[in-house]
């Protein structure tokens, strides 16, 4: 097998799983109603069909990144997209809420040992020169992901029934598990021999359980105390780093690594101040501006197809350009977007928001492959996993961060009601305030971007020097 066929065959397969899991959330999100109904759930179980699935890939996203740095990181991808393809199988055949709950937990763990290695791989097979544009590639299945599951999620919850948004994605699982087969015969263990952290894994796992579900639940005094209970057991986990031979996570990587340190921060800001954007908008097209769900997703969805476009074109840039530059210019963009929203008015177009999506959707995708590419080249190739995981941590924390924050501001504003005319101004109250919220908080992620370009503008002088 040439080089060429091995670039071309991971750059596919993980192209796909990262198209995964922004499809199966947002397609999922539309089945809801239709799982509600057939299993007679409530709001609170209904929930926990997203919640059981986002906490195990919190939990398990560090410890399986370090193991494919051990064990190998083309065996814990496979064994993970094994784990996935199966259980979409059992989804689609779930017989009740406990089965159905159970399996999402177990997809959780596939998905983390999918997502926890896969920029790793990257990494480990395109050099600097061509490694930007692989990760712009692997970026747009992302949002291809994101502006495809709500439309035929919706499709197929109508006319098939929600079980086929499962049954859809295993013939897709099983030819990627052929094409590794087939084509991906090498293996990357830069850290083979050495010992996992178990102590470390289980504080972590437990601090970061109770961090995100601790984040969901705010301001309800539950939330608070998962959230202090996180909080008290981070710090411990940071204890048993420092002791541990071969620890988790490495510490240095924010100590001493100043590139990866901010623009992880960077990340984490980023996703936390525009995650939640989607879902007030959904909010406000629909009630207060009286848009179908279907014309409201149609709107919705030019700001994942504008990253769509724009990602290969950014990585490909950040290949031959200063990563942190890109990236902060495009913090600035979004955060420009942010601020459009702040005056968000009844009267206002459904067209100009549509402009302020696509602006927002450019913003990001300057911000993301750039900042990707600078996260995994500012690390030693032992430390790949380490990486992955924590850019796939920043990710998850920061979407949760963003969700609630946008749930406290309507529990502050409304209360425990439904949304009807009545409370709108207490609907648009609650919007503007997260928005400016959002904007405050990606204005200071500029700052943070910016603070790492000296330390790239030293690593490309040294790559250029060797």
């Amino acid at each position: 097998m040439t080089e060429k066929e091995l670039k071309r065959s991971v750059l596919t397969v993980t192209a796909f799983a990262s198209f995964l899991t922004p499809f199966m959330g947002s397609a999922v999100n539309l089945a809801l109603p239709s799982i509600g109904e057939e299993f007679s759930l409530n709001a609170v179980m209904l929930s926990w069909i997203i919640n059981s699935y986002m906490l195990a890939i919190s939990m398990l996203l560090l410890p399986a990144g370090r193991a494919g740095d051990i064990l190998g990181r083309r065996k814990v991808f496979t064994a993970g997209l094994v784990i996935f393809t199966l259980t979409m199988l059992l989804l689609a055949i779930t017989p009740d809420i406990k089965w159905l709950i159970g399996v999402r937990i177990l997809q959780g763990i596939g998905g983390a040992m999918m997502f926890g290695t896969s920029m790793a791989i990257l990494t480990s097979v395109f050099p600097p020169g061509e490694r930007g544009r692989a990760m712009g590639i692997n970026v747009t299945a992302v949002y291809m992901g994101l502006a495809s599951g709500p439309f035929l999620g919706g499709m197929f919850t109508r006319y098939l029934g929600w079980r086929s948004i499962f049954a859809f994605l295993i013939p897709l699982g099983i030819a990627s598990l052929l094409l590794i087969r087939s084509k991906m015969k090498l293996e990357w263990a830069e850290a083979k021999g050495e010992s996992f952290d178990w102590p470390g894994s289980v504080l972590y796992g437990l601090s970061m359980a109770a961090l995100v579900y601790g984040f969901s639940k705010l301001p309800a005094a539950a939330g608070w105390v998962l959230t202090g209970a996180g909080l008290v057991l981070m710090p411990l986990f940071v204890i048993r780093e420092k002791k541990a031979v071969h620890p988790l996570f490495d510490l240095t990587l924010i100590s001493r690594n100043r590139v990866f340190a901010l623009s992880s921060l960077a990340a984490l800001i980023h996703y936390a101040a525009t995650s939640a954007v989607g879902f007030f908008l959904s909010l406000f097209l629909q009630y207060i501006k009286g848009l179908g769900a279907r014309e409201a997703g149609f709107l919705l969805m030019s700001m994942p197809l504008t990253m769509a476009l724009m990602s290969p074109a950014a990585g490909k840039l950040s290949d031959h350009h200063n990563p942190g530059v890109l990236a902060s210019i495009g913090m600035a963009i979004t955060a420009l977007g942010l601020i459009l929203l702040c005056f968000l008015v009844e009267q206002t177009s459904v067209t100009f928001i549509a402009v302020i999506l696509v602006v927002m959707g450019a913003g990001f995708s300057l911000f993301s492959s750039p900042n990707s590419n600078a996260i995994m080249s500012s690390v030693e190739k032992r430390q790949l996993g380490n990486a992955s995981g924590m850019l796939g941590t920043m990710r998850n924390v920061g979407q949760t961060l963003s969700m609630a924050i946008a749930l406290m501001l309507l529990a502050i504003y409304m209360g425990q009601e439904k949304i009807h005319p009545g409370n709108y101004p207490q609907l648009m109250r609650s919007m503007r305030t997260g928005f400016i919220v959002f904007s405050i908080l990606c204005f200071a992620g500029i700052f943070a971007s910016l603070a790492r370009n000296q330390g790239l503008a030293n690593n490309r002088g040294n790559r250029r020097s060797s």
